[in-house]
């Protein structure tokens, strides 16, 4: 559906924001751009929007080039963080807006605001001042204005950035869900990991203006292709082949190794001995650092059914060889 093909942009001379970026995106599919503040993610996102058009290489959408296309004739929907709800309108009006610039009549404007509003749980808002909304209610409400000019691409720019965390963590299944439910291709631009893990299909992890790996959540969550993007995914596990080589009776053909914390499995019987240097309580699980060899620190997650009290200093550990990880 959405083809970006060897993209590079730069501000001046000297400060190239986007690098030789190549990325499909299929119809009804969520992407997500995810990474560190300066990555390139929003720019890529401004570029496809065409808020940014001095780049280098094409963006095409079914196969024609979009970058002669004004922006409003694209048929693009844009959501950001800061909702951009205009206060002095009243949230059906609000709503309408896009559909009012367009020409569509008041009758289905009504019809349109009413389905919108349903969509997204607030039905019988229609008359509410924006500032009387709460911060879930008015990305609702953003969502909904972005939704009712039936757009072929909807872009999200760290939508749930100003929540708080209990509030983004279930706004972002509702969000998923109702982008599937109309069947919308979409581009979510974060760089939370988890909120990335929750509503995509596919990944991009951004670092430096390029893409450095595009895949499923699960894929880059088993197998990151660097230590880079593994650090990034809050695998620090990251261990050198001499250390492993005490503990598995295979070959390793890598200098460094990722060990996901589900490989480290709390077992009397297991052939590491570590030190417990932190115990966090997380009701289900217990999430524990250990040093091992008085030099290796790692961490893992072990059931709370598991006992471990404060004057535990010493536990035993099985490695599932299989779950390794070369980098």
């Amino acid at each position: 559906m959405l083809q970006v093909k060897t993209v590079s942009y730069q501000y001046d001379s000297s400060t190239k924001v986007l690098d030789n970026i190549n990325l499909t995106i299929e119809d009804g599919e969520i992407i997500c751009l995810l990474g560190e503040s300066g990555s390139g993610k929003t720019t890529l996102l401004r570029a496809i929007a065409g808020l940014e058009n001095d780049y280098q290489g094409q963006i095409l959408y079914d196969d024609e080039n979009i970058k002669p296309i004004p922006i409003h004739q694209r048929g693009f929907g844009l959501m950001f963080q800061d909702f951009a709800l205009f206060p002095h309108m009243n949230v059906a009006e609000n709503v309408a807006f896009g559909l009012k610039m367009q020409g569509v009549s008041s009758l289905r404007r009504t019809q349109i605001v009413d389905k919108m509003l349903t969509l997204v749980g607030l039905d019988g808002y229609h008359h509410r001042d924006i500032d009387a909304l709460s911060g879930g209610q008015k990305q609702r409400i953003a969502l909904a204005r972005s939704l009712a000019p039936q757009p072929k691409l909807i872009m999200l720019d760290e939508p749930l950035g100003s929540l708080d965390a209990g509030l983004r963590e279930r706004l972002v299944i509702e969000l998923k869900d109702i982008i599937k439910q109309i069947g919308l291709t979409a581009i979510y631009v974060t760089h939370d990991q988890q909120e990335a893990y929750a509503i995509a299909d596919r990944i991009a992890i951004m670092n430096r203006g390029r893409i450095d790996q595009y895949d499923t959540p699960e894929e880059l969550y088993r197998h990151p292709k660097s230590e880079f993007i593994a650090q990034f995914l809050g695998l620090t596990n990251i261990v050198s082949a001499n250390f492993l080589r005490k503990y598995v009776d295979f070959d390793l053909t890598a200098e460094k190794y990722l060990i996901h914390p589900d490989s480290l499995i709390l077992d009397g019987n297991g052939q590491i001995q570590a030190k417990v240097i932190e115990r966090i309580f997380q009701g289900d699980i217990y999430r524990l650092r250990v040093i091992i060899d008085d030099s290796v620190e790692l961490s893992l997650k072990t059931s709370s059914s598991h006992l471990i009290t404060d004057d535990l200093q010493f536990i035993r550990l099985h490695l599932n060889a299989d779950m390794l990880h070369p980098l």
